[in-house]
């Protein structure tokens, strides 16, 4: 009889070790988890902070300044805008929308035959231009 007390003993001391050491370590993961969210919370308002500074900078008006300042970008005028057929004849007096993309200037042409024509760069249309006609039109063409 006094081993089998001896056995119980143990299995309640065991038991009781084992009761010890898993509520310690759901203590551990409760204190983890917690961490967890405090971290998770923290990224998301930042996350909403960077949000709104992103909208902040993308303002037209933002955009436009460092366009033209950073980029010396500028509004395109009737001015120094030149338009160019599909053969590349400068249709002039016409003022349409001109944009200028590293260097090369791109210009909308005009409909034809119901189909938009493709924007070419005014030195691909005077090199398309025949040779009676490129003295004429790179003559137009300000550079």
């Amino acid at each position: 009889m006094v081993r089998f007390d001896l056995l119980l003993l143990g299995a309640v001391l065991a038991t009781a070790m084992l009761t010890v050491h898993f509520e310690y370590r759901s203590r551990q993961l409760f204190t983890e988890l917690d961490r967890a969210n405090n971290e998770a919370r923290r990224i998301e308002i930042d996350n909403d902070r960077l949000q709104l500074e992103k909208r902040a900078q993308a303002t037209p008006l933002r955009v436009e300044s460092l366009a033209k300042g950073q980029l010396q970008m500028r509004t395109p005028t009737p001015a120094i805008t030149q338009y160019v057929d599909g053969e590349g004849v400068i249709a002039a007096g016409q003022a349409k929308p001109q944009v200028e993309i590293a260097g090369a200037r791109l210009q909308a042409l005009p409909v034809a035959h119901g189909k938009p024509a493709r924007a070419r760069s005014v030195a691909a249309a005077a090199r398309s231009a025949t040779a009676g006609d490129r003295g004429a039109a790179a003559s137009k063409v300000r550079r």
